[in-house]
């Protein structure tokens, strides 16, 4: 078990959420449940608290009411191997009420915010030449879905 791991707030749709990551992400799964009972702040039997792991990483989800709300201050990083990968977590988090916004940055239908970029694109912009690092940020700030092919041929020039 982790030392530190993430604790998000939701309104009530904590289990949905739980469960649409569990959906999105390989190797995950629901690791516990706990529920309201008579006299708490929700109603009694409906989700408090849920585990889940997303990938090995374990993550917590409250229903806590509607006090607090998501803001892109927080967001989490999807590294990706390819455009495929890309492809599948943009579509996956921008569809369905989410929302594409600017330089791999998405927001799903729960308001979570998630950068989808792909490894190539810190292998790009490191390394010494700061003219081929200028062209692709440059280039990813035109883009609303990180696009490998179009980040390759900015760092050619």
């Amino acid at each position: 078990m982790p030392k530190i791991s993430p604790f998000l707030w939701f309104d009530t749709q904590a289990e949905e959420a739980a469960n649409f990551y569990v959906s999105v992400f390989p190797n995950s799964k629901i690791t516990s449940v706990s529920r309201y009972g008579e006299g708490g702040p929700g109603p009694a039997g409906s989700v408090m608290t849920i585990g889940f792991a997303l990938d090995g990483e374990a993550f917590t989800g409250l229903n806590g009411g509607p006090h607090f709300q998501f803001t892109e201050a927080v967001s989490f990083v999807v590294h990706c191997e390819d455009q495929a990968e890309v492809d599948h977590y943009w579509e996956a988090f921008t569809t369905d009420g989410g929302k594409a916004v600017q330089c791999g940055w998405a927001k799903d239908k729960h308001g979570l915010s998630w950068q989808v970029v792909p490894n190539i694109l810190l292998e790009l912009m490191g390394g010494p030449e700061k003219a081929k690092a200028q062209r692709v940020a440059a280039a990813m700030m035109q883009m609303v879905k990180l696009d490998i092919a179009g980040l390759k041929a900015a760092a050619e020039g």
